[in-house]
């Protein structure tokens, strides 16, 4: 966490990985597309948790200074990527009575069309949990249908971006449409999502009154403030044992978590409030962002679960994997060029030398008294042995390979959800690559993908920096909330909560801007 006018950000070690296997092109095996676009009441308000004291002050002095770089960063593309209106209709072809706008004009419009439709389809997700919670499966399905289609048009659409971002195609027409592409199918994710948005505020019914809404809400308010207690305890205890490198990932996380439960209690005693008062529509607005608040917060506290629950597995699997990746190496060296891995015979003694220097760091690291990463170890053990076949051999280096991925993507995929009010279109499609080259156990690759997306999310959260130049809008949890999306900004009091929706809907329940 950071201090005075940085964002709060997690910093990972120097694992993050950029080198070059973001150059390979993420076939369409992976779950990609063609270069054609073609897919493949309740409790009251006292017995909430986290009370505040001056929060609706702090709010206030915060939030005409918000508005002010709120308004001016809307008028340009943000450091992330993405200017808040939505995508030219005619992205990739000529302006009336001209010619066609410039490549990097189509560029940066088509990131910021996948920013935006992935912020939709991203809120859609989390307030359908809420309502899933509330009415079951059958009435919510022909929204949950809504959302799977906008994220197949949006993955197809990252795809598209990945391709374009290696190269292909290569001529500067065809790679105009391909950016046109792009936005029309972000365009079709949104529109999906805007189709539904009145009917899905039909089901919910917030602005007739939220009282049951609310009581979902608090319920899972509470729950995550005592495992948010609970993951406290678990990062120190990881940090002992492992070190401060092994849970570098998940570095403030804690602090996040408390940050949007503190939003999460200012505005659901709000909504509580006008609910009381008869403002129905009051309390829609301020429920939907403890929601989005409270679904933040979850993604935090999760992370640093599932670290613990990966660092365990790692531990357990180590032992195994270097034995695994002893026996490889020998059998290499008793066949030689019949071990079926294509290389000339000095290539092949290289990596059998690399291999054996590698497993030996890594016993002295297991056998040393200091704390170790036992997931970076692995992750090691996996790289040395996989040019040598071990990993597409199955067995437990192969297990080993899925667990480090899958950690890399998740990881880098809470970081992305979590600070998504300042992450731009690139890591997010790197991330998307990773999820693609995951579901097609392509694990080294997919690693190298997650651990680009997460330093270049990480980029562009330094990047665009502090809206605030105080600690009223920390105390508030403010700054965290404009930061995470939870809030869009676009009115001078307190912001206005994203909703399921797309770009025509999702900030329908804004208040109107007073002078």
């Amino acid at each position: 966490m950071t201090t005075g006018n940085d964002a709060p950000v997690a910093i990972t070690g120097p694992g993050a990985s950029t080198n070059a296997a973001a150059t390979r092109e993420d076939g369409p095996q992976g779950g990609g597309t063609q270069e054609d676009g073609t897919q493949e009441g309740g409790p009251s308000a006292v017995d909430l948790v986290l009370p505040l004291a001056a929060v609706g002050a702090a709010g206030v002095a915060a939030g005409y200074g918000y508005i002010r770089r709120t308004r001016r960063a809307r008028t340009r593309t943000t450091p992330g990527g993405a200017p808040t209106g939505p995508p030219s209709p005619k992205l990739g072809f000529a302006r009336a009575g001209g010619p066609p706008s410039p490549l990097a004009e189509l560029d940066g419009r088509a990131r910021a069309s996948l920013v935006e439709a992935d912020d939709c389809v991203r809120t859609s997700r989390e307030e359908l949990s809420f309502a899933l919670a509330l009415f079951g499966t059958e009435p919510t399905e022909p929204y949950a249908r809504a959302v799977r289609e906008a994220e197949a048009e949006l993955a197809a659409a990252f795809a598209m971006r990945q391709r374009y971002d290696e190269g292909v195609p290569a001529e500067e027409e065809a790679r105009r449409h391909a950016l046109a592409g792009i936005a029309g199918r972000c365009a079709e994710a949104g529109r999906r999502l805007d189709a539904e948005a009145v009917a899905f505020d039909r089901l919910r019914g917030l602005e007739q009154g939220a009282g049951a809404a609310l009581e979902v809400a608090e319920a899972r308010f509470r729950e995550l403030t005592g495992r948010t207690g609970v993951a406290e305890a678990t990062l120190a205890g990881l940090g002992l044992r492992y070190g401060p490198g092994a849970t570098a990932g998940v570095t403030g996380y804690v602090e996040q978590a408390k940050d949007r439960l503190v939003f999460a209690t200012t505005r659901l005693n709000q909504a509580r409030q006008a609910a009381d008062r008869g403002e129905p529509e009051g309390a829609a607005l301020h429920l939907r962002a403890a929601e989005g608040a409270v679904a933040q917060a979850a993604v935090f506290v999760d992370a640093v679960h599932r670290v613990a629950t990966d660092l365990t597995a790692a531990t357990e699997w180590l032992p195994a994997a270097l034995t695994g990746a002893e026996a490889q190496i020998a059998r290499v060296r008793v066949t030689g060029p019949e071990a079926g891995l294509g290389v000339p015979v000095g290539e092949l003694r290289a990596r059998l030398l690399h291999a054996d220097a590698v497993l030996d760091s890594v016993r002295q690291g297991v056998t040393s008294p200091r704390p170790y990463d036992p997931l970076e170890l692995l992750r090691r053990v996996v790289r040395a042995t996989a040019p040598l076949g071990a990993v597409r051999r199955g067995g437990v280096l192969s297990a080993a390979a899925s667990l480090v991925a899958r950690g890399a993507t998740a990881g880098a995929g809470g970081f992305v959800a979590t600070h998504r009010g300042a992450v731009g279109a690139e890591a997010r499609t790197r991330l998307a690559a990773a999820e693609r080259r995951l579901a097609a156990e392509d694990l080294l690759t997919c690693d190298d993908l997650a651990g680009q997306a997460r330093h270049l999310a990480e980029q562009d959260v330094r990047t665009h920096g502090n809206p605030y130049d105080g600690a009223t809008a920390h105390m508030s949890g403010l700054a965290g909330a404009v930061l995470g999306g939870v809030l869009l900004g676009v009115t001078p009091d307190d912001g206005t909560p994203p909703s399921f929706g797309g770009p025509r809907t999702r900030a329908r329940r804004g208040r109107p801007a007073t002078a």
